[in-house]
């Protein structure tokens, strides 16, 4: 059992009798009032998600779920295929259950899959990414101290805000759960 306080981000509780990963977690403590976590949840089975509100103190079964290595090898479009590090058993996943993640993936890359009952259900991939960027706007003379952002291409097809300075052919750092930019790489 784990107490609402120490809810993060990639665990895997039971909730409702279903299997959900939190996808993002909020403790929050009001000046008056009982404190409570503010959760997104996706259903691992489904694949939907949604936000809940737990009280403070409550308590939820962590899910008996099993990571292991897997490398991405190739899409068709609506199904991506995966090749399990250990034993090198291939397995696909449609699109619903990649979710947003799919924009970075390319041929090769090393993530983790979630299995439940042995079966895969999600990836995960690793919390940051390096990626080329492909196409770049030209940098606008003059504005150098305001700190303005640009649209880029990266190489997976992804447009990624970044500040003005990156250019077509550097590499760059992303947060592959929210599509942010970082640093350059």
């Amino acid at each position: 059992m784990a107490v609402t306080t120490i809810f993060r981000t990639g665990m895997c509780i039971v909730y409702e009798g279903n299997t959900y990963l939190i996808v993002s977690a909020q403790f929050v403590n009001p000046g008056k009032g009982a404190a409570f976590t503010r959760c997104k949840i996706k259903n691992l089975k489904t694949g939907l998600t949604k936000e809940v509100t737990i009280k403070s103190g409550d308590t939820a079964e962590l899910a008996d779920v099993a990571h292991r290595k897997c490398q991405f090898l190739y899409s068709d479009g609506t199904m991506y295929n995966f090749m399990d590090n250990d034993n090198f058993e291939q397995f696909a996943l449609d699109a619903e259950a990649i979710g947003e993640q799919k924009k970075f993936f390319l041929d090769g890359t090393q993530c983790h899959a979630l299995y439940i009952d042995n079966i895969p259900v999600s990836i995960e991939l690793p919390p940051k990414m390096d990626f080329k960027v492909v196409t770049a706007p030209p940098r606008s003379k003059g504005n150098t101290a305001t700190g303005d952002s640009k649209e880029v291409t990266i190489e997976t097809g992804a447009t990624v805000k970044v500040p003005a300075f990156i250019e077509e052919g550097m590499m760059v750092k992303i947060n592959t759960a929210d599509g942010s930019y970082v640093s350059k790489a």
